[in-house]
């Protein structure tokens, strides 16, 4: 069943994460992704163990599914030549080259648009182009140190030593503001047949992220506190129970009351500090230090039941290698075997959303590098002999 995006084409020059995961999510909703890879290839095909073949990682395999590679040397002119051939045929072209980069290859807005006028034309890059940090380069760290979540990570933890979660939070999260900010476009072009350029900026992309919570008291008050006191708690944290780990979270008035019920100490919400949820917010420290204290007099099973019974937000801790066990996420089927054409049986995790009428999906395994070189200049009208010609001077990569 074609998915909800069948028929839009994106010719994608995007690498490492961020552009790849945004450019998946729209793979596998049915876009048609034109992965453009320079001769070296994308740099995550070199990351993490690969499988059968050099340059096929896992960490690849997962963001470049449902995709088309063709594989150019853009620093020579016919291949150029040959990608604007392919770019008047798209709906989108999108990149994650520092703006004076993809500029310095011919490929501007301003050029781009010259050959499809109405293309949506969209830049994934550290930082606004013509703001003051507009030549820095920027990678996952370097923006999580900049945004504030490294510094609020120390503060939570207790010793305001900096420290990054242990998860490219950057990348994945604008990539998928990169979606969702192309898609949006195209949305606007489907109604006006108008193009736009398009800048989705790491760095005002975390920053807008982060403060949701966090403007907190500045929203009114230029010397307002920031920061959001539930979530810098030191007490904020996984509780120990008697045989292991897990998340107990009253929030509201009726979780309090039920868990204090629970435990016996119904008398606790007399007290006019936790009386009410902003009161509560005030002494949120204290309340998490009982909470702490109580956990480890039931094992983590016992507390399951019990609060479940109370309708108490919790769950046990898991690691990461727990989640293909998940009574949910298996029912859910959430993690699959595909056959690839190159690495032989891989583990694939399925798109999570689901839509009654255009379900998304994996069709197409991640291509070896430029699998579909050959296929693609062919489509848009570039000559067998033009081909060759690109192939004998190392402009055009096919797979050995």
């Amino acid at each position: 069943m074609p998915g909800a995006l069948h028929g839009i084409r994106i010719v994608d020059l995007t690498n490492i994460i961020l552009g790849p995961y945004g450019t998946m999510l729209l793979a596998d909703q049915g876009a048609e992704i034109i992965k453009v890879e320079a001769p070296e290839g994308d740099a995550v095909r070199h990351i993490g163990k690969p499988g059968k073949t050099p340059g096929m990682g896992p960490t690849y395999l997962y963001v470049n599914r449902n995709k088309r590679s063709l594989c150019l040397d853009l620093k020579n002119k016919d291949a150029r030549a040959a990608l604007l051939k392919v770019v008047a045929t798209a709906d989108a072209f999108v990149h994650a080259l520092r703006p004076q980069a993809i500029e310095g290859l011919g490929l501007g807005y301003e050029e781009i648009r010259k050959i499809k006028p109405d293309i949506v034309y969209a830049g994934a890059y550290g930082y606004s182009a013509d703001g003051p940090y507009g030549k820095l380069p920027a990678y996952d760290d370097a923006i999580q140190a900049r945004f504030g979540i490294a510094d609020l990570m120390g503060k939570a933890a207790g010793d305001d030593i900096p420290r990054y979660p242990p998860t490219i939070l950057a990348d994945k999260t604008c990539g998928l503001t990169f979606a969702f900010t192309v898609l949006s476009a195209l949305m606007h072009r489907q109604r006006t047949g108008e193009g736009q350029f398009v800048e989705v900026p790491m760095f005002e992309t975390m920053a807008a992220w982060l403060m949701v919570e966090h403007l907190w008291e500045r929203t009114f008050d230029d010397e307002g506190q920031v920061g959001y006191s539930r979530l810098l708690a030191k007490t904020r944290k996984p509780f120990r129970t008697l045989d292991g780990w897990m998340a107990i979270l009253p929030y509201n008035d009726k979780h309090w009351r039920n868990f204090f019920e629970i435990v016996g100490r119904p008398e606790v919400l007399q007290d006019p500090r936790y009386s009410t949820l902003n009161a509560r917010s005030l002494h949120i420290t204290d309340m998490y230090a009982m909470v702490e204290a109580l956990a480890p007099s039931k094992t983590t099973s016992e507390w399951v039941v019990l609060l479940d019974k109370g309708q108490i937000p919790n769950a046990p801790v898991s690691s990461p290698a727990d989640l293909f066990d998940d009574p949910h996420l298996v029912w859910r089927q959430l993690f699959k075997k595909y056959p690839h054409p190159s690495e032989g049986e891989i583990t694939m995790v399925e798109p999570p959303m689901r839509m009654s009428k255009t379900p998304p999906a994996i069709r197409t395994m991640a291509p070896l590098m430029g699998a579909d070189s050959r296929a693609v200049l062919s489509e848009v009208g570039v000559g067998a002999a033009e081909i060759e010609a690109l192939k004998k001077a190392g402009a055009l990569i096919e797979p050995t």
